[in-house]
């Protein structure tokens, strides 16, 4: 039976339009080829071939983007298109990397009251043979949320990473995260001292925002990476901070911690959105931001910070106070 993908409070644009969500699946099991057919068969679009290893297909919702994500495989098909090695080469290369290198599947910000149009997509690869993060050999594998912001205010960015701050151990737990995943810098959380200077920030200062989180988390490796929605909003700003051309602009958070388990019968996307729309309800709630912040205030200890375990039990039983577990 299939989830439904609840609703925020914020969910539509200042102009009145539908808010949108981008998702993004890494897996393996699949050959390149094995994943476009699979897609092909779903999607009703025009497809454009970039390479052996990478395709975008065009729908009403917008570009599907398929590729492998692996920079040598990818080079090697751009020799390939240059006609400087031969199919049953690359052919064989693209075989043994469905072992170990995912496939990566970017989809295009969707309507919120539209994101069940991308269930079937994953049954589909599912039936084909898609695997996820616990049976990966990587374990790095991951589903990326890429929620469009309700608005670009200061205020607004702010109450979101306070929000995300506040649960962002609970979330760990709630995901389940894969131990592999934990270890690794591609989902690290943010740094304590951060989220206390973060509590205390005004929120209406648009360069305090900046410098902050520039100050603490210059990185893409983060479960709440917001350069994408800071370099959308002031590029050069963080280009000073952050050398890295890998990081795209856009006006949207990008969530990172959920796990992909597309191989396991029942999981959806609608799992991974329902536990991220907990930050999103707060998000919105400034009285309740307050109150947990006043108490994780009060629960900080000199030198010792916040007991994560007490902080994250504590969470669950809120959230199940408030009726949104």
């Amino acid at each position: 039976m299939r989830k439904s993908y609840r609703q925020p409070t914020w969910a539509t644009l200042s102009d009145g339009r539908p808010r949108r969500v981008g998702f993004e699946l890494e897996f393996t099991g699949l050959t390149f080829a094995q994943a476009r057919a699979a897609i092909r068969g779903v999607l009703q679009g025009e497809e454009q071939v970039h390479s052996p290893v990478e395709t975008t297909i065009e729908t009403e919702h917008g570009s599907f983007q398929l590729e492998l994500d692996w920079a040598l495989l990818k080079q090697v098909a751009k020799e390939y298109a240059e006609e400087k090695v031969t199919p049953d080469w690359l052919d064989g290369l693209s075989r043994a990397a469905a072992l170990v290198v995912p496939v990566e599947l970017v989809c295009p910000p969707i309507p919120l009251d539209q994101l069940d149009s991308l269930d079937d997509l994953v049954a589909t690869l599912r039936n084909a043979g898609a695997q996820g993060t616990d049976d990966s050999l990587v374990a790095a594998l991951g589903v990326h949320i890429n929620a469009e912001m309700p608005d670009l205010e200061p205020r607004t960015i702010l109450f979101y990473l306070r929000a995300y701050s506040l649960l962002q151990w609970w979330l760990v737990d709630a995901h389940d995260v894969n131990l592999t995943r934990k270890m690794s810098p591609y989902v690290d959380l943010y740094p304590e001292e951060y989220i206390d200077r973060l509590l205390r920030q005004e929120v209406d200062d648009e360069d305090a925002l900046f410098e902050l989180y520039l100050t603490y988390n210059a990185t893409r490796n983060r479960a709440l990476d917001l350069l994408p929605l800071l370099m959308h909003l002031d590029a050069d700003r963080v280009r000073e901070a952050v050398d890295d051309d890998r990081i795209q602009a856009r006006p949207a958070l990008h969530y990172r911690l959920p796990n992909c388990e597309i191989e396991r019968d029942g999981w959806d996307l609608a799992r991974e959105w329902n536990t991220w729309w907990m930050v999103e309800q707060l998000a919105a709630d400034d009285e309740a931001i307050k109150r947990l912040t006043a108490r994780w205030q009060e629960r900080s200890r000199l030198l010792l910070g916040v007991n994560r375990s007490d902080w994250v039990k504590d969470m669950g039983l809120w959230l199940r106070e408030r009726g949104w577990l």
